[in-house]
């Protein structure tokens, strides 16, 4: 689609043909330049064809138009279609937004029959269903993105079920996982993600044409047509709220800056592991970058990105809310301003879907590195208290003060217990006497956490099999009508 400045940019324009009637002179070219939307809202033009094709279908069905008129109206509109989709609809600023100006296309193609296709209807639940038809294509879009990077980590997760990783908190070494086990805690994030978004467009899916204007319409409407050829589930019950009404899109928004948050996160933490300090993983050339004047550099750009962007979703979601924000019922020209949050959410969001699903899918791992990183800071520490529990019968507590004090005393010698053999813990602390050597390995702890969910690498295995299941089987569930 291409654009057209307005028609007289240095003063008023003619009258707009909605509310000539009412005018004398046009808009001056300050309010048509803030007036204007169409330089943004012409992503709505292919919902907005399906939704005039719905309309005038069903206003030919109801009596309201003629079949003559109502087929001279669905060719046009099947041509607009065209158009849109060859990318050769010229737009017009002057026609404020990307419904005028297929209206006015339409007039174009057909005449004045042109005309007849408004009847019952106000731009404001043309553009309330518009925005929903939109919205609703973009949660599928990115559920399905997600989806799939939710496959890539249950693969991942179960080809790496028994490499031993460091599980931190306060990012301090604290037990030792599997990576497998770490990589399953992004499937879970990214699940209840999925779950989100399609619990936002099982509630969006309301269709609010024919709501008109805020109070309904005299003409013989048949607004359960409409919703039904349009996919909706159901028709709103409240002209008021049916025009008003942003929630989805807040629901939407919403749902994508937690999932930015979750992938934000793992981002962090790719960007962590790449130092080579670390030297957990490598990301492919393909998704690194180098630097303009240290020809060593190989920076995780990719992963630095999604990170950042995190911001602009969540930065959209504070317009929205603040946009909404007290406005009185019904419709306010102010909801023109969701449109631009929204495209950029909804871009945002899919261009680092498919980045994380990238990363996941062409990061090397380094599991020997992981592995003798998981034997660093006393890892073993817990199982070693454990084991005065089960074997010596030491109450928690006091195990736990016991161990402690045999960091501390290794720490002043600069080892640690890995260093360590239970002959030399037993001179520690005599109730040592007889410790398996097994305990202060690091597999031995995490073959023994079988606890439902832990990390044993029988249990990712199994937890990965099930991620991959619910994964499958969470989708669209519609309410029966």
């Amino acid at each position: 689609m291409t654009h057209t400045p307005g028609s007289n940019p240095g003063g008023a324009t003619g009258t707009n043909p909605l509310w000539g009637g009412r005018f004398t002179t046009g808009a001056s070219s300050l309010l048509e330049e803030i007036n204007s939307s169409v330089h943004f809202d012409f992503r709505l033009a292919e919902q907005d064809v399906a939704g005039s094709i719905a309309h005038a279908r069903m206003l030919v069905d109801q009596g309201v138009i003629s079949v003559d008129e109502g087929q001279a109206i669905v060719n046009g509109l099947k041509i607009i279609a065209a158009e849109i989709a060859a990318g050769d609809l010229v737009l017009d600023r002057a026609l404020e937004d990307v419904h005028m100006n297929i209206e006015a296309r339409l007039h174009d193609l057909i005449g004045p029959v042109a005309g007849r296709l408004h009847t019952g209807r106000s731009r404001n639940d043309q553009v309330a269903v518009d925005t929903k038809l939109w919205v609703r294509d973009a949660i599928d879009r990115l559920d399905s993105l997600l989806a799939d990077t939710i496959r890539v980590l249950a693969e991942r997760a179960e080809t790496h079920c028994a490499d031993v990783m460091p599980g931190f908190t306060h990012l301090q070494c604290a037990q030792p996982v599997t990576v497998g086990h770490h990589l399953l805690a992004y499937g879970e994030m990214f699940l209840r993600d999925r779950d989100r978004l399609l619990d936002a467009r099982r509630r969006l899916n309301e269709s609010p044409l024919g709501a008109a204007a805020l109070a309904g319409t005299s003409y013989p409407i048949n607004p359960d047509q409409t919703a039904a050829e349009l996919g909706f589930n159901g028709v709103f019950r409240n002209s008021l709220d049916a025009v008003s009404d942003r929630d989805f899109i807040l629901d939407y928004v919403g749902a994508g800056a937690t999932l930015s948050i979750h992938m934000s996160r793992l981002a962090e933490e790719i960007v962590i592991w790449s130092t080579p300090q670390f030297g957990f993983v490598t990301l492919p050339e393909d998704l690194s970058a180098g630097s303009s004047i240290m020809p060593q550099k190989r920076n995780p750009d990719a992963a630095e990105l999604v990170r950042a962007k995190a911001g602009r979703v969540i930065g959209s979601l504070i317009t929205l809310l603040t946009v909404l924000k007290a406005l009185p019922l019904a419709y306010s020209r102010d909801m023109q301003e969701d449109k631009e949050a929204l495209f950029d959410a909804a871009d945002t969001l899919e261009l680092c879907v498919r980045t994380t699903k990238a990363m996941l899918t062409g990061i090397v791992l380094h599991t020997k590195k992981t592995r003798a990183d998981a034997e660093i800071g006393n890892a073993t520490a817990t199982d070693l208290a454990d084991w005065l529990v089960a074997e010596r019968g030491v109450p928690f507590r006091e195990s736990h003060g016991i161990v402690g004090r045999v960091v501390k005393a290794l720490e002043a010698e600069g080892r640690e217990l890995r260093h360590a053999d239970p002959e030399q813990l037993a001179t520690l602390e005599p109730r040592f006497a007889g410790l398996p050597a097994d305990v202060l390995i690091v597999d031995h702890a995490v073959a023994r956490r079988t606890s439902p969910g832990g990390t044993a690498p029988i249990r990712v295995s199994e937890a990965a099999a099930t991620l991959r299941k619910l994964n499958e089987q969470l989708s669209i569930k519609e309410p029966a009508k």
